[in-house]
């Protein structure tokens, strides 16, 4: 059996003096495991007891025990009445530095789309962003601190998986009165986000192969959970009344993702004409709508225009929204309205992808909407994108000098300018290096080489001050790319 000599207790010496912040046990431990898996100390070979080995390293003999139990703990050594010795750890020695593993990511993965840069602080004509310094944090602090304040550690616990029932009637109001869905509480599940309630459509409702229509173009983030469970999608023109199936040429789907009170990118409001048609097609061919109400809180011409859910009596759609966008990004908080059979059907399946929780956040929610504050931030968050809409135009129209087309766009947060002839996706990198962040409109394209080019200007966190010299900075951009002179 082999002893380690005195050499190598030398070496475990040099190693402790060398510790930099690490306590003497945390040094010992990392020193003996090194030598152990270096092979310096061979499988069977026996330490010294634990007094003598203190009184070798100059260490307190329960520093030294510490190591060799956590050492003993994970497998390193084996200790017994017979004394401490290495264990067989492979039938070779161990490498400390394996060869870099080859990487091959699954197949789905190629099908995601790019990933959108999420920059603190938020750079100018990022879409999707809300105006984030107007939110009333004071106020939502109040209701914080009153929600900790009157159920405190109750809270701490895991809550209902569906979301908290204070959250989920709050909700369920909400929508009667602005939205015109007729709907209760039990049919509600709390999301982090809209994008979960398209996760979880995909996992309760399809199986792998299964085919998607999609607007094209479209949210990015429902094609990658779509990549993701597996699904085949076949993308639908967008036009000026919204997603275009009449006359493509495509398999009948198990699901239809639209955003129909305001597509994005491009804006369009889904026609009464093609809604009851896609809700027709969608009962012949016993598919699910998923109905993603993107930004139909900002409406500036007209009345709102009510969601699919609440036009006919059993619709075959599940109704998605968000807080992420119209109160602020981190709060993580969206909702799934099912159709009570579908609701009731999938409850023990909630309970099993689920877990309750942000339970003192979604309470502080309930509150904010229960006493009129989300109803209040609402309309002045519109009265303000309004302006700033309004603004940009301006400021396209003063600055923007190429030859372009503004699609419709009068409501939400963000402003499509279709513009011929460019790489979209090159103007936006070179952007990003003067704090500007619009999104290319070919990037929302399954096949971004097949799709029109163009920006996506975000304004709802960008103030009006800077959409003249950010379009200005842009319009020189798009002249350096042309040939020009800038």
């Amino acid at each position: 059996m082999n002893i380690p000599g005195d050499d190598f207790y030398t070496l475990v010496s040099a190693a402790l003096k060398k510790r930099g912040e690490e306590t003497l046990q945390r040094a010992l431990y990392l020193a003996l495991r090194e030598s152990i898996l270096c092979g310096r100390l061979q499988p069977g070979s026996r330490l010294s007891g634990s007094r003598t080995l203190a009184q070798q390293l100059s260490l307190s003999r329960n520093t030294v025990n510490a190591a060799l139990e956590q050492l003993t703990l994970e497998g390193y050594l084996l200790r017994s009445r017979q004394g401490t010795r290495v264990a067989q750890l492979a039938q070779r020695d161990v490498a400390l530095d394996l060869p870099e593993p080859a990487v091959t990511l699954a197949r789905r993965v190629a099908q995601l789309p790019a990933p959108v840069a999420r920059d603190t602080p938020v750079p100018a004509f990022t879409p999707g962003t809300p105006a984030i310094n107007y939110f009333p944090l004071p106020l939502w602090r109040r209701l914080y601190d009153r929600v900790l304040r009157e159920e405190g550690s109750a809270l701490l616990g895991y809550g209902d998986p569906a979301g908290e029932p204070s959250l989920r009637s709050a909700i369920a109001r909400h929508l009667a009165i602005s939205r015109g869905i007729d709907c209760d509480a039990s049919q509600i599940v709390i999301t982090e986000g809209a994008l979960e309630g398209v996760n979880l459509c995909t996992m309760l409702l399809s199986e792998p192969g299964d085919v998607v229509w999609v607007e094209d173009p479209g949210y990015a983030g429902a094609k990658s959970a779509f990549a993701k469970a597996g699904l085949t999608m076949a993308g639908m023109p967008v036009d000026e009344e919204g997603i275009c199936w009449e006359g493509q040429q495509a398999p009948p789907p198990s699901f239809i993702f639209t955003s129909p009170s305001h597509q994005f990118p491009y804006g369009s409001v889904l026609s009464a004409r093609r809604r009851l048609a896609l809700l027709e097609l969608a009962q012949r061919h016993n598919a699910w709508i998923i109905e993603d109400d993107y930004d139909s809180e900002f409406r500036y011409t007209g009345e709102p225009v009510p969601a699919m859910l609440g036009m006919v009596n059993n619709a075959p759609v599940v109704y998605l929204g968000t807080f992420s966008k119209t109160l602020f990004p981190s709060l993580r908080i969206g909702f799934m309205v099912l159709p009570p059979a579908l609701a009731k059907a999938a409850l023990p399946a909630i309970g099993a992808l689920l877990r309750g929780g942000h339970r003192a956040e979604q309470r502080t929610l309930a509150l904010f909407i229960e006493e009129g504050h989300y109803a209040r931030h609402l309309a002045a968050m519109c009265r303000l994108y309004r302006k700033r809409y309004l603004q940009l135009r301006e400021a396209l129209d003063a600055e923007l000098a190429t030859a372009h087309r503004i699609l419709a766009g009068e409501g939400g947060m963000h402003l499509t300018v279709s513009i011929e002839g460019i790489d979209d996706r090159r103007l936006v990198q070179q952007a990003r290096a003067y704090q500007l962040a619009p999104a290319a409109l070919s990037g929302y394209y399954l096949d971004a080489r097949q799709g029109q080019t163009g920006l996506v200007l975000g304004y709802g966190n960008t103030s009006a001050s800077q959409f003249a010299p950010g379009i200005r900075r842009i319009q020189r951009l798009i002249t350096l790319q042309q040939g020009g002179k800038g």
